[in-house]
C-alpha cells in the first residue's frame, strides 16, 4: 500500500464485466486508486482512455508491470488467458482478484496455488451471488425446512451462437456452459451444502444444425450426497427462457431462491415467508472488492481460495469424466488424486 493508505491496482481485461461490475466498484471505493488498465485490444484502450485520462492504458501487461507497483491487480479475461496473467502478477507479488473460473482444470489450479503461497499472495475468485442478501438469507432459513432431501438447480438462456468465440472451443474454455455459467451455480451448491459424494452427467453440442464444436452448450448433471440427500442441476445456452433458480426441498419445507428472490413455503407450496430485492443488487461487486482488501489486510478469511476452488473444479471434471466413462466419478477422489500428486511433486 503507498504512503497514502491508497491501494494501486489495475483491471487487466476491458470487456463487459469489467465496465459493468469491476470499473464502477472501484470508483465507489475511496482508498482504491485504479493506476492502469491493460488489454490487447488498442480500440478498447482508446475509447477508454479518451473518458479516463489520468489511467494509463497498456496493451502489453509487462510493460504495466513495469511502470507500476501494483498492490493488487482485478483479471477480467478469457478462460485461456487466465492463467499466464496470473502466474506473471504472482511473480510480481501483486495480489489478485480475478473472476471464475478460478483455473479451467485441478492440476493448473494446484500449480497455481503454489506458487502463490511460495509468494505469499492472495487469490480470490470473484462469484458475487455470496455478498447479495438473497443468497446468504439462505442460512436463516435451512434449519426451518428439517431434513434436506432434494435439490432442483436451473441456469439457462438461449444464445443463437453457442459455438462462436472462445466459449464455443473446449481446449481455450476449459469446458462449456458448466465451467462458464455454471460455475455460479455450482458455488452456491458448494457452499449450501459441501462438495457432493458423486456426480453423472449427460452433454450435448448440438444446438447448431451442421456446424460442429466441443463445449458443451447443455448439460444435465445427478449429483449424490453421503446422507440420503441428491440433486439435478440442467446447465444450457441455448434453452429459452431466461431461468435461474435453485430449490431445495425438505422434510418440512421448501426454500426457493431466484435473482432477486428468496421464499420459504411449507410442504405443500404454500409461502411462509420471503424476502425481495432489486435483482441485479449492484453493491455486491463493490462489496466483493472491500472484503477483498481486508483479506490482503489480513482482517478477513478469504472465503473463495484456490483450495476452496479444488471443489469447483473437481466437481465440474468429475461432470466431464462420468460422460465419458458413463459412470458416476467422485470429486473428493479427483482432489486428493491431483493434489497429493502435484504436491510431491
Amino acid at each position: 500500500m503507498s504512503n497514502n493508505n491508497q491501494f494501486k491496482t489495475a483491471v487487466v481485461g476491458l470487456g463487459y464485466q469489467s465496465h459493468e461490475d469491476h470499473l464502477p466498484a472501484l470508483k465507489n471505493i475511496q482508498n482504491i486508486d485504479l493506476v492502469a488498465i491493460c488489454d490487447k485490444d488498442k480500440d478498447k484502450l482508446s475509447a477508454f482512455k479518451k473518458e479516463n485520462k489520468k489511467i494509463a492504458v497498456y496493451n502489453n501487461i509487462e510493460k504495466m508491470l513495469k511502470k507500476h507497483q501494483l498492490d493488487f491487480a482485478i483479471v477480467v479475461l478469457p478462460h485461456n488467458e487466465h492463467y499466464n496473467v496470473t502466474k506473471k502478477l504472482i511473480s510480481n507479488k501483486i495480489h489478485i482478484l480475478k473472476e471464475k473460473p478460478f483455473a479451467v482444470n485441478l492440476k493448473e489450479g494446484v500449480e497455481i496455488m503454489k506458487l502463490a503461497q511460495k509468494n505469499k499472495i492472495q487469490i480470490m475468485t470473484t462469484l458475487q451471488r455470496r455478498y447479495n442478501p438473497i443468497y446468504t438469507t439462505f442460512f436463516q432459513l435451512i434449519d426451518k425446512i428439517g431434513t434436506p432431501f432434494y435439490i432442483d438447480i436451473r441456469y439457462h438462456f438461449y444464445v443463437n451462437n453457442p459455438h462462436e468465440g472462445w466459449r464455443g472451443i473446449r481446449q481455450q474454455a476449459g469446458g462449456g456452459c458448466l465451467i462458464d455459467m455454471g460455475y455460479h451455480m455450482i458455488d452456491l451448491l458448494v457452499w449450501y451444502f459441501g462438495l457432493p459424494e458423486k456426480v453423472f452427467a449427460e452433454f450435448s453440442c448440438n444446438a447448431v444444425c451442421n456446424v460442429k464444436y466441443d463445449a458443451e452448450d447443455t448439460i444435465s448433471i445427478l449429483f449424490k450426497y453421503i446422507k440420503c440427500l441428491w440433486g439435478t442441476m440442467l446447465i444450457s445456452r441455448v434453452v429459452p427462457p431466461k431461468e435461474e433458480y435453485f430449490y431445495i426441498y425438505g422434510t418440512h419445507g421448501i426454500i426457493k431462491i431466484k435473482r432477486g428472490l428468496i421464499e420459504r413455503l411449507n410442504s405443500k407450496g404454500d409461502v411462509l415467508e420471503s424476502l425481495t430485492i432489486q435483482s441485479s443488487w449492484p453493491s455486491a461487486a463493490t462489496d466483493q472488492i472491500e472484503y477483498f482488501l481486508k483479506v490482503i489486510t489480513g482482517e478477513r478469511k478469504n472465503i473463495t481460495s484456490p483450495e476452496f476452488n479444488f471443489n469447483h473444479l473437481a466437481f465440474i471434471e468429475a461432470c466431464y469424466r462420468a460422460n465419458n466413462s458413463n459412470k458416476y466419478v467422485n470429486p473428493h477422489k479427483l482432489i486428493k488424486d491431483v493434489y497429493e500428486k502435484q504436491i510431491g511433486d
